[in-house]
């Protein structure tokens, strides 16, 4: 039994988390956490939706009929830093002596083809002229030009873009400005989240960055607001202490640091299922902050996200009128089979074969249970093989079957068939989520209530030089929304630009020109 001490429990007192949960932790590193079991891949006609051109076009013009009866947020995760985008740069001025070697022989010695684009297409970065401004004049050859100016972007001393979180970076350039991320959300929610000319965002940040953040709006808000005929509505939130998560060393005893303390680290995105649950609004969109394009790729965007709320609002007009159905106990034995197959059908949901075997009154709790879920509309793209999530049906411990997107990291690697399955998946998860939290009477779901603890990830780190064990959360969108109601649906690859290495700011969908 692990003992902990005054010391211990006061600063358990202080993060806001139980005992209780911290033994419980404990037992995860003990006992290990389970592979997610692959039923097979999610495909179109076989749990993704691909939607006619008249199907779209119903669903956005329900979304543009409905949407001033409803309330609207755009939650956006934003938390991430840009130090990863700038790898082989701050690699570069790791290695690189500027005193004895020439910036192109030392790219050819290493055959770095990404640090090679980033130096012939420089001139194409948003970010250019910034930093050539600030440097100009000091350099006497290309050469020092070149290291300069990877100095004078990334070092803290300078303009320090590698703290920065990455949705202050200039991401695109209109000429007579820079545009970061933020902006973007701004200017996209703008395209589909507007009700009453005023559009309500939630982003969630590191709390170090919260000046920084509050200071951007207030220099791009009011040129969006102009532009656009737009009040925005901004609100923040960091990542809950109390999410953080009990480090252990390799024999699962309680990390300790040098100064007698605990180590606790960060419990991963899935900590947002928390920042997510204090949200109230009809319908919630979900994106990453990277993921943004230029003007010439928005009435895409936005038609598709329309067409994802859209169908989000036809399918809760079903369900909400079954679940009052199924709550006055008005049912009849061809309703019951009705509802079973509009779950079915519409919902994804799978039932055990030994359902017809129950009583009706049995049959009737099930229904009720499986109909009153938050649901989440997916947005997937084609796999062009972008690492990360993606959809597939699942098996659970006690043999339900759902659909879930699905980690590389989640799967056992070591299993033939298993890998099989993760191969002939067609799809990939960008994180374009529409999701209705609310119930038949308007109630708020408690999102917590839906999360599956037995999906989060046990990885190996160090602290001081010293081995230890950290547990992330279950991913937001992966077990967090495990037991949601969920519907995959195909959408357009232009809709996917995430920014994860400086050079995607290359891509046409990034480039203003």
């Amino acid at each position: 039994m692990i003992e902990f001490s005054p010391m211990d429990l006061k600063q358990l007192q202080e993060k806001g988390i139980s005992k209780e949960k911290v033994l419980d932790q404990i037992e995860t590193f003990k006992e290990g956490i389970p592979f997610v079991r692959l039923e097979k891949a999610a495909i179109v006609s076989d749990g993704i939706l691909k939607l006619s051109k008249a199907q779209e076009k119903k669903f956005v013009g329900k979304f543009e009929e409905l949407k001033r009866l409803l309330s609207l947020l755009k939650f956006v995760p934003a938390s991430g830093a840009a130090s990863r985008m700038f790898k082989s740069l701050f690699n570069f001025l790791e290695n690189y002596d500027p005193e004895g070697e020439d910036v192109d022989a030392y790219v050819d010695r290493l055959n770095d083809t990404d640090l090679k684009t980033f130096f012939k297409q420089i001139k194409k970065f948003p970010f250019y002229e910034i930093v050539q401004k600030r440097i100009e004049n000091k350099s006497s050859s290309a050469n020092d030009i070149k290291y300069r100016f990877v100095c004078e972007m990334l070092l803290k001393e300078n303009l320090n873009y590698g703290f920065y979180p990455k949705g202050l970076l200039p991401f695109h350039n209109y000429g007579e400005f820079t545009s970061t991320p933020f902006e973007e959300h701004l200017k996209e929610a703008f395209s589909y989240a507007v009700i009453n000319n005023n559009a309500k965002l939630h982003f969630t940040i590191s709390e170090q960055h919260q000046s920084l953040f509050t200071q951007e709006f207030e220099a791009v808000g009011p040129r969006v607001s102009k532009a656009t005929e737009t009040e925005f509505e901004v609100t923040y939130s960091n990542q809950k202490p109390s999410t953080d998560t009990l480090a252990v060393t390799l024999e699962n005893e309680p990390f300790v640091k040098d100064d007698g303390s605990l180590l606790f680290r960060p419990g991963g995105h899935g900590a947002l299922i928390e920042n997510l649950n204090e949200q109230n609004a009809d319908i919630i969109f979900i994106k990453n902050i990277d993921n943004v394009v230029v003007p010439k790729y928005e009435a895409e965007l936005a038609n598709s996200k329309k067409v994802l709320a859209g169908l989000l609002l036809e399918v809760q007009q079903h369900a909400f009128a079954y679940a009052d159905q199924l709550e006055r106990n008005d049912i009849n034995g061809e309703q019951l089979h009705e509802i079973k197959t509009f779950l079915e059908n519409d919902l994804n949901v799978r039932f055990l074969e030994s359902f017809s075997s129950f009583s009706i009154a049995e049959q009737l709790e099930i229904l009720k249970d499986k109909i009153n879920r938050p649901i989440r509309i997916c947005g997937m793209v084609k796999n062009e093989g972008e690492p990360g999530g993606g959809p597939f049906w699942t098996r659970d411990a006690n043999d339900h079957i759902s659909l879930q997107i699905v980690e590389s990291a989640q799967v056992d690697t070591s299993d033939e068939s298993q890998m099989t399955i993760l191969k002939n998946s067609t799809h990939f998860n960008p994180v374009d989520l529409v999701c209705g939290v609310r119930n038949f009477r308007g109630e708020k779901y408690n999102l917590l209530n839906y999360v599956d603890t037995k999906q989060g990830f046990i990885t190996q780190k160090t602290e001081d030089g010293k081995a230890l064990k950290a547990l992330e959360l279950p991913g937001l969108w992966n077990g967090a929304m495990a037991f949601w109601n969920t519907i995959f649906v195909e959408v357009p690859l232009n809709t996917f630009n995430p920014v994860k290495m400086v050079n995607d700011l290359l891509k046409p969908t990034h480039q203003v020109t």
